[in-house]
């Protein structure tokens, strides 16, 4: 590579003095014309000198390449090497802590077991198309291009059809009957772990686990006049979470912007009692629909009266043979 070069430099420097003699002897033809052949020879010359030089990178490149691909070939035997033995450790260890071996099948079993030809299942008779014997009848058979009929969905907007029960309980008026009312003993109360104006009962209403119910008194009666006394609650409200704590019912108490007082059941009145309200007969909803407004409507007419006696438009809360209910103190006050 390097005598190329060497010889191309020379054959450089050689037609400068070419063209230096030509230009001297300018006036010799003959002369002229010898220089002229001899320089389209030397260009000739370079041309196939570059063409080698060329040829020379090319093979410079090509064992290079042979050289890096002969490398990474014994990395990889090495690699494959380490795998082996890696494998193996990995074989003895698991021998040693008992893990069972299975054997992987061969190439060759393999092979074999595609070649088998496929085993094809007996075709049956085709029955549809025997002819029916003489008496029976044919029921007809859909075919595969016949339309099988979908029942129509349900169009958005339209109402599904009310049960009996929700139907009877919206055609009944709105009055103290679609209240479930009760008498009922809070068993425990306690302070709200989250509110400080919150209580957190314990309430018996006779069934067979007792109520979890949420009353905003800690203003208005003292922690330990809550404990074990006896109450009227609204049983039949939908349950609600306040400040985390899910209330089952409602303490239902006389009330003024000042003061607040528990209703009292009548005297041997027991928890599970019904209250009832003359001339307002009927059986309680069983859960009160927020969205049709019955507390709302019927407790404006909730009142104590100058008695103190709880009433609904002038009839008494009532447990009937016992009694009926009334405020300590509080006379014609508002009941929620």
């Amino acid at each position: 590579y390097q005598t190329i070069l060497s010889t191309t430099r020379l054959i450089t420097s050689l037609n400068r003095f070419l063209a230096r003699s030509l230009i001297r002897m300018s006036g010799s033809t003959p002369s002229l014309n010898r220089l002229e052949q001899r320089a389209t020879e030397a260009d000739q010359l370079i041309e196939y000198l570059k063409q080698q030089v060329q040829l020379l990178k090319e093979k410079a490149i090509l064992q290079a390449s042979i050289r890096e691909e002969k490398k990474l070939r014994v990395e990889n035997a090495k690699l494959k090497k380490d795998i082996e033995d890696l494998k193996k450790q990995l074989l003895e260890k698991e021998k040693r802590k008992g893990v069972k071996q299975v054997p992987m099948p061969a190439a060759d079993a393999c092979v074999q077991s595609s070649s088998q030809p496929p085993v094809v299942a007996a075709a049956k008779p085709d029955t549809s198309t025997a002819p029916a014997p003489a008496g029976s009848k044919q029921t007809p058979q859909k075919g595969n291009g016949e339309k099988t009929k979908k029942e129509k969905p349900e169009k958005r907007g339209e109402k599904k059809e009310k049960t009996p029960t929700a139907a009877a309980e919206e055609s009944r008026p709105v009055d103290v009957s679609r209240l479930d009312l009760r008498v009922g003993r809070i068993v425990t109360a306690k302070k709200h772990p989250d509110a400080d104006s919150l209580y957190v009962e314990e309430v018996d209403v006779g069934e067979a686990a007792p109520r979890t119910v949420v009353s905003g008194l800690v203003k208005h009666v003292p922690l330990e006049q809550m404990q074990n006394r006896m109450a009227v609650l609204l049983c039949n409200l939908k349950p609600a979470k306040m400040r985390g704590v899910l209330s089952q019912a409602m303490v239902m108490c006389a009330s003024s912007p000042d003061k607040v007082e528990i209703l009292d059941p009548p005297s041997g009145a027991a928890p599970g009692d019904r209250i009832t309200f003359d001339g307002f007969p009927g059986e309680p909803d069983k859960e009160l629909n927020p969205k049709k407004k019955v507390w709302e409507q019927v407790q404006p007419d909730l009142r104590t009266d100058g008695q103190c006696v709880a009433v609904y438009k002038g009839a008494p809360f009532e447990v009937k043979g016992k009694g009926v209910c009334k405020a300590q103190t509080m006379s014609n006050s508002g009941i929620k």
